[in-house]
């Protein structure tokens, strides 16, 4: 099968293309044939040696990703609720490797959720770790409730774009943060309100929160504290909170919490059930072959990207 390999941490150079032989599931997993994955900030990061191979063993040559969007092809022993043939996706063996960045893999069958026969495979992938992140960080220390006033940082981004909508859906008032570039995108996911982060400190422009969803970490943290009403909730899903931020946060009685995703079949699913009735969907910038794994690593690591990057897990088998 082709598979994108990472040679050793650092460059996109470092990838390149190669048959290796398809993997046989073992008990509690499936083989699933990848139609799409899809890549996030931390793949870039953990092929410069950081990100999960901060958290976990991760030597190279390895194989990236852990979105997939595809098709059952066969189940280990104790697998009941898959079959060959079936349509899944998700973002899978997290925290763990899920090497999607192939033609097949390897997949936790409870990491797996139905993929809508309302959507493409791309996007499928696309909504995988994006969504599941969103939905854990929304729902896990809450959750939050129609009509509680909701900012989400990075409003256009991966996991941004998917959690406006996400918090739309439970009835809250959304208020995300982009540039003035991205406006028009982030009103039309369904935001209530947009501030633009370049024009001033976000703190200046609304006060008095239920709840920060924080996908940028570092000084946007600990700013978000000021603008969350007493016995408000701040989420974020970078690592490293600083010590001033938990004190100021504990004098203003916050609850302040660091979600660490996890492969979850059961909330993957609650994705999915919104992704079918098109309570949410996911943009696509951009959708590329997986043999061009690098040239999307090098557009991920502009911090422009709107939305998510898709890759075609087909094209490289056409290709090759």
């Amino acid at each position: 099968m082709k598979t994108m390999i990472l040679g050793n941490f650092g460059s996109v150079d470092n990838f390149h293309m190669q048959d290796i032989p398809i993997p046989i599931p073992g008990d509690g997993q499936v083989l699933v044939k990848v139609s799409a994955t899809s890549i996030n900030p931390i793949d870039v990061k953990t092929r410069i040696g950081k990100g999960a191979a901060s958290w976990f063993p991760v030597c190279p040559p390895v194989v990236l990703g852990w979105d997939l969007s595809g098709n059952v092809m066969s189940c280990g022993p104790n697998v009941e609720q898959w079959q060959s043939g079936d349509e899944v996706f998700g973002s899978i063996n997290f925290p763990g490797l899920g090497k999607t960045n192939a033609e097949y893999t390897i997949a936790t069958a409870a990491h797996l959720a139905r993929k809508p026969s309302s959507i493409s495979h791309e996007e499928g992938a696309a909504a995988s770790m994006a969504g599941l992140t969103a939905w854990q960080a929304l729902t896990k220390h809450g959750p939050i409730s129609a009509g509680q006033k909701v900012l989400i940082h990075a409003a256009s981004g991966g996991v941004g774009h998917m959690a406006v909508q996400i918090a739309k859906s439970f009835g809250a008032y959304v208020i995300g943060t982009s540039s003035s570039a991205n406006r028009d995108f982030v009103l039309s996911l369904g935001a209530d309100e947009h501030i633009d982060y370049k024009s001033g400190p976000f703190e200046e422009k609304t006060r008095d929160l239920d709840f920060v969803l924080d996908t940028i970490g570092g000084e946007t943290t600990h700013r978000s504290v000021s603008v969350l009403k007493e016995g408000g909730t701040l989420v974020t899903i970078l690592p490293g909170m600083e010590d001033r931020t938990r004190i100021e946060s504990q004098r203003k009685n916050i609850h302040i919490h660091f979600v660490f995703m996890n492969s979850s079949s059961a909330d993957m699913t609650h994705v999915a059930n919104l992704l079918k009735d098109r309570s949410i969907t996911v943009h696509i910038s951009h959708s590329l072959p997986l043999d061009e794994l690098g040239y999307a690593h090098s557009i991920m690591e502009t911090g422009r990207v709107v939305g998510k990057i898709a890759l075609i897990c087909e094209s490289a088998s056409a290709g090759g």
